[in-house]
C-alpha cells in the first residue's frame, strides 16, 4: 500500500518543479508593450481620420465644379404662374376684393347684355319700383 501512495505523490511533485528560466504566474503583464499597442492604434486613428477628411474635401470640391443645374428647363421660368385656381395667399384679402366687387355690382347701374337691353339697377331703387308698381297677382276665378 506504500507503494501505491508514493506513486501518487511523485506526479505532484513534478508539476511543482518548474525549470528557473520559465515565467511564473507571478509574473505581471508587460505595461511598454499594451501601451505602445494603445498608441499605435490612436495614431493610426488618426492618419485615417485626416485621410478621410481630405477625401471628402477633394471629392466636395470636384462634385461642387462638375454639378449641372437640377432643372435646367426651368432656369428662365422663375416668374411664370401655375395655371388657375392657383392657392389663395391671403384669403382674407381676396374676400375683402369679391365683397367689394358684388357690393359695387349692386350698389350701381350697368348693362347686363346690352344686346337684348338688359340693364341692371341698385337694389334699392328696384325695391322702390317694386312697391311703386307692385307686384302681379294672379286673377280671382269664379266657378
Amino acid at each position: 500500500m506504500n507503494d501505491t501512495h508514493t506513486a501518487h505523490a511523485e506526479p505532484h511533485a513534478v508539476l511543482h518543479d518548474a525549470p528557473p528560466d520559465a515565467p511564473s504566474d507571478r509574473d505581471g503583464v508587460d505595461i511598454g508593450a499594451v501601451l505602445s499597442f494603445a498608441g499605435g492604434l490612436v495614431a493610426s486613428a488618426l492618419v485615417i481620420y485626416v485621410l478621410i477628411w481630405l477625401m471628402f474635401r477633394f471629392l466636395a470640391g470636384q462634385n461642387a465644379t462638375h454639378t449641372a443645374p437640377e432643372f435646367p428647363m426651368a432656369a428662365g421660368l422663375e416668374q411664370r404662374l401655375p395655371p388657375e385656381p392657383r392657392l389663395q395667399t391671403n384669403p382674407r384679402q381676396d374676400l375683402r376684393d369679391l365683397r367689394d366687387a358684388e357690393d359695387t355690382v349692386l350698389s350701381t347701374y350697368g348693362w347686363t347684355d346690352k344686346n337684348a337691353g338688359a340693364v341692371r339697377i341698385p337694389i334699392d331703387e328696384a325695391m322702390k319700383l317694386t312697391v311703386q308698381r307692385g307686384l302681379p297677382a294672379r286673377q280671382d276665378v269664379k266657378k
